[in-house]
């Protein structure tokens, strides 16, 4: 299951299948990927290309005649026998920094067979492991990946279950009930809140958010993660709509005010860090 949000800097994640990219600025204008296209998905209009993906397959045709690479293709499968040879590389890396392998997107947990068999091959080299994840996943399938995780990065991004709704399309009640039950597992959570001037910056809803993290006994560390635009280009290149366009980032100043805040209200076993 997915958690769509508007706020998703990389929108290209949301979907499980490959996507289409179009970068205008290198575009040459050949007119190679209208003539092409075997399903007339690319058309040339009086405003321009018209890139229609009701008729894409995703044969990949565009792709393979756009000289400038304006047009490109965004994801591809893999094994995990590739992603694990590939990981491996990095081992020197992470015995010096105490790091490991961090599986994250999107929504790892959209993949559970994968993620799961990627794990395990991770453990097997002896790396520490690191789950980035909504939360949004049945509990049962949750629980099966859990036990090749040694840390958990959960997201919360609204405790109010009808405002997480409006503005994720789902309730927080499975969410919230995952983080429970993963905290009596006694793996280290840190928790992520995505924090968006308008959205989810409340007092109120900080407030509470606190009284939650505050209950729980494996919470290493809260980290607000500042709005930002870098995803907004992504958007345009797929087509779809920015909802949040002409949204200002937070201030530094801001930031820390809200961790100042914060942190006055959790146990001092739970560093508040913003960044």
């Amino acid at each position: 299951m997915s958690v769509e949000v508007f706020w998703c800097h990389n929108p290209e994640s949301l979907k499980i299948e490959r996507q289409i990219v179009f970068f205008q600025n290198k575009c040459i204008g050949c007119g190679e990927c209208f003539k092409r296209c075997p399903n007339h998905a690319i058309q040339a209009t009086p405003q321009g290309r018209k890139y229609n993906r009701d008729k894409c397959t995703l044969c990949g045709t565009c792709v393979e005649y756009c000289y400038a690479e304006a047009t490109v293709m965004q994801g591809k499968k893999v094994t995990v026998k590739e992603v694990i040879e590939e990981v491996k590389k990095d081992i020197p890396f992470y015995e010096n920094s105490g790091g490991g392998v961090t599986l994250s997107g999107g929504e790892p947990t959209m993949q559970p067979e994968f993620c799961i068999a990627l794990l395990q091959e991770s453990k097997k080299a002896n790396m520490h492991t690191a789950l980035d994840t909504s939360g949004f996943v049945k509990w049962d399938t949750f629980q099966q990946i859990l036990k090749y995780v040694d840390m958990v990065l959960f997201d919360v991004k609204h405790i109010d279950s009808l405002k997480h709704k409006e503005f994720t399309g789902v309730s927080n009640e499975l969410i919230l009930n995952n983080l429970m039950k993963l905290d009596d597992l006694s793996i280290p959570i840190e928790i992520r809140i995505p924090l968006i001037p308008g959205y989810n910056d409340s007092e109120d809803n900080l407030n509470k958010s606190c009284q939650l993290f505050s209950k729980l006994k494996n919470l290493q560390r809260v980290k607000l993660l500042p709005y930002h635009r870098l995803g907004e280009g992504k958007y345009e290149r797929l087509d779809m709509e920015y909802k949040l366009k002409g949204l200002k980032p937070p201030e530094k100043a801001y930031m820390e005010q809200l961790t100042k805040s914060m942190q006055s209200q959790v146990p001092q076993r739970i560093p508040i860090t913003a960044g």
